[in-house]
């Protein structure tokens, strides 16, 4: 069973606007989903990942269900 936590995070104005702009050209995506995805391919990348991370990375690209926020 997975479970999700939230995270309250401050991020540049210029970064919240992008990020309003492509959720509005992309329909099927959601602020989740993006942070989720951007979050886990930063990890990857930096070396500080497992087998988990990975699948929530490629989850998140494919739109599987992902656990909902508590």
């Amino acid at each position: 069973m997975s479970t999700t936590i939230s995270i309250l995070a401050d991020i540049p104005e210029e970064l919240h606007e992008t990020l309003i702009n492509y959720l509005e050209d992309h329909p099927d995506w959601d602020q989740d989903r993006v942070f989720s995805a951007a979050l886990s391919l930063f990890l990857m990348q930096y070396g500080q990942s497992d087998r988990r991370t990975a699948r929530v990375y490629l989850d998140s690209l494919f739109k599987k269900d992902l656990p909902t926020a508590c």
